[in-house]
C-alpha cells in the first residue's frame, strides 16, 4: 500500500519543502509526499533548495504552494497530515477529506534566521537534518497491524526527543 502524506508549513519554502523532498527519497516506493502552506511564499527558498539539491534531491518540481490544493474534490486521498510549525495549530485548517491521522512536529522556520549568510545556511542545514532525522523514524513505522489510535500515537511521539 502506499500512503499519502501531505506536510504543512505556513510559508511552504522551507520545512515543507525538506519534509517533501526528503520522504519521496528514502521511502518513495511506500509514501507519496506532498507539502503545501497555509500563506505560501510563491518561492521556494534558494537556500532550501541548495541543501537539497546539494544532498542529491531532485526539485524539478519543487513549488511553493497553498494548502487549499489539497482540500479540494480532486486532491489525493490524505492518510497523513503533518503539520512542521506550531503557528498553524492555531489557524483554521482545511477539512480534509477522509479524515487523516495528523500530527505536529514543530520545528523553527529557518527561512526567519537573521545573520550572516553563512549563519542562515547553518539553519536551513540544522533544519534539514532534525526533519530527515524524524522521516526516517516515520518511513520506518509498520503501519500493518496497528490500529489507528496506535499509529497517531507513533507518528505523534515523533516530535518528542529519544
Amino acid at each position: 500500500m502506499t500512503y499519502n502524506v501531505l506536510f504543512l508549513c505556513t510559508g511552504n519554502s522551507a520545512r515543507s519543502i525538506f519534509a517533501e523532498a526528503i520522504l519521496s527519497k528514502i521511502a518513495g516506493d511506500r509514501f507519496r509526499a506532498f507539502s503545501a502552506g497555509s500563506h505560501p511564499r510563491g518561492q521556494v527558498s534558494p537556500y532550501a533548495l541548495e541543501v537539497l539539491q546539494r544532498l542529491g534531491h531532485d526539485t524539478s518540481n519543487s513549488r511553493s504552494k497553498s494548502w487549499g490544493e489539497f482540500a479540494s474534490p480532486n486532491a489525493p486521498s490524505l492518510d497523513f497530515v503533518i503539520t512542521l510549525c506550531d503557528s498553524l495549530a492555531n489557524e483554521d485548517c482545511p477539512a480534509w477529506p477522509g479524515q487523516p491521522l495528523t500530527a505536529i512536529w514543530a520545528i523553527a522556520d529557518p527561512a526567519a534566521t537573521a545573520g550572516t549568510s553563512e549563519d542562515i545556511a547553518w539553519a536551513f542545514a540544522q533544519t534539514y537534518q532534525l526533519l530527515n532525522n524524524r522521516i526516517a523514524l516515520f518511513a520506518s513505522l509498520k503501519m500493518s497491524g496497528l490500529d489507528r489510535i496506535s499509529l497517531q500515537q507513533k507518528v505523534s511521539d515523533i516530535q518528542k526527543p529519544p
